[in-house]
């Protein structure tokens, strides 16, 4: 398959699951036991969960950064300020006021506390049972993943978000899993 293939199976798989997205009202998602086994595995040593703030249907990661944030995790959000600068996860406080960013984002000051974050709940436009994941096409979170090799991937998404197979570029990074409103999709223990 050449890159121009791929590019354009990407762009056919966003236009349909945005719009499949635009009609779906799923239920709030839960907190599935394989997610919570990972937090309560690093209870007591501390860690950083990376959340964000949805936007234009995306499934809201908030029931998973909440049962981190209990444990006592620190929450950090994503903050980008132009396309070509690495996006950078900053320290967050639960309810803090976030400002605009750029493609509707809502995100912390610029000036907060960078944070290097031990799992990070990603948005995807698609996924598949390889994890492979189909983001909104900027590249921020693979460019993310490949500096934070450590961190356990996790994309947060809705179960009408599943294909039969993404396409990949060589730069694509997969997940460590996935949390659906129906659930875990991924090893049961990662």
């Amino acid at each position: 398959m050449t890159p121009a293939d791929v590019t354009a199976q990407k762009a056919a798989i966003r236009a349909a699951i945005r719009a499949a997205r635009r009609g779906f009202a799923g239920p709030p998602l839960g907190v599935p036991a394989p997610f919570t086994a990972l937090l309560d595995r690093w209870t007591g040593v501390g860690g950083v969960i990376a959340s964000y703030v949805p936007v234009g249907g995306e499934a809201d990661p908030a029931p998973l950064a909440a049962a981190a944030i209990a444990r006592g995790w620190q929450l950090a959000l994503p903050h980008v300020s132009t396309r070509a600068a690495p996006m950078r996860f900053l320290s967050c406080f639960p309810d803090a006021a976030l400002v605009p960013g750029p493609f509707g984002l809502r995100q912390p000051e610029s000036n907060a506390e960078p944070l290097a974050p031990d799992i990070i709940l990603t948005p995807l436009i698609a996924f598949d049972d390889w994890l492979a994941r189909l983001g909104q096409g900027a590249g921020y979170y693979d460019r993310a993943f490949a500096e934070l090799p450590h961190a356990r991937r996790l994309g947060i998404g809705w179960s009408i978000q599943r294909v039969p197979k993404v396409p990949v570029d060589p730069w694509d990074v997969p997940l460590h899993g996935v949390v659906t409103e129906s659930g875990w999709i991924g090893p049961d223990r990662l």
